[in-house]
Parts: C-alpha cells; structure tokens; sequence
C-alpha cells in the first residue's frame, strides 16, 4: 500500500477508533469513519495478543499487502483502521484478503464492479 493512503498520526487513529464503526471478523477488526479528504487513507495496528513482534509485523504486512489490492476498489472518501487478531498470524494471503473483502463489503465500501477471484486450485 502507497504510503500516501497510510493513516499514521496517533490522533487520526485514536478518532478512528473511538467515533468509527466496527465490523468483525475472526481474523480482523475494521473500523470506518466518513471523511472529508477525497481518498482512502488506511490504518493497520496489531495488539499484543497477536503474538510477539515477529507475528505482529507479519499479520500488520498481510493486511498492507491484501488492503493494497482492495484500496483501489474502495469508496473514496473514508478513513479505515485495521486491527489483526490473534489467528491472522496463523492465516495466509488469500485468507486475509478474503476476510478484508467481507468486511468491506459488510460496510459497503468496495464498489459494486469489484470481483473477488481467488487463485486457480
């Protein structure tokens, strides 16, 4: 994901949290916020429960990945926060992307002409 689209400032998410909605997944957390800018700006944090610093980093680098390929499909306009949960360090690319994709759609983020496709098994 484009740095550019990155939510960064402590304030920023702090609000995200406290004033979003929260949509839930047993592998992630999203919370949005309406905003005024024109693009998507992401967030993505991982707790302690997740594991240690290396399964932290690993789960906080899959949602960048997978949200790196879903951010041009979203609504603009929205500020996001991704919070991983203690299974997304067991989970794999295809799983995270998937669980993001429901989740956007649950908050009816991702524009309708988006077609999720899965690899080839």
């Amino acid at each position: 994901m484009k740095r550019s689209f990155r939510l960064t400032r402590s304030t920023d998410i702090m609000r995200v949290r406290r004033s979003g909605k929260s949509y839930v997944h047993p592998l992630v957390v999203l919370y949005v916020l309406k905003s005024d800018l024109p693009e998507t700006h992401v967030g993505v944090s991982a707790g302690v429960a997740v594991g240690n610093a290396v399964k932290r980093n690993r789960g906080k680098r899959l949602l960048r990945a997978a949200m790196s390929e879903l951010v041009s499909a979203t609504v603009p306009g929205w500020q996001l926060l991704l919070i991983a949960r203690s299974p997304l360090a067991e989970a794999n690319f295809f799983q995270t992307r998937a669980a993001l994709s429901i989740l956007l759609k649950r908050a009816g983020l991702i524009n309708q002409a988006y077609e999720f496709r899965t690899p080839a098994s």
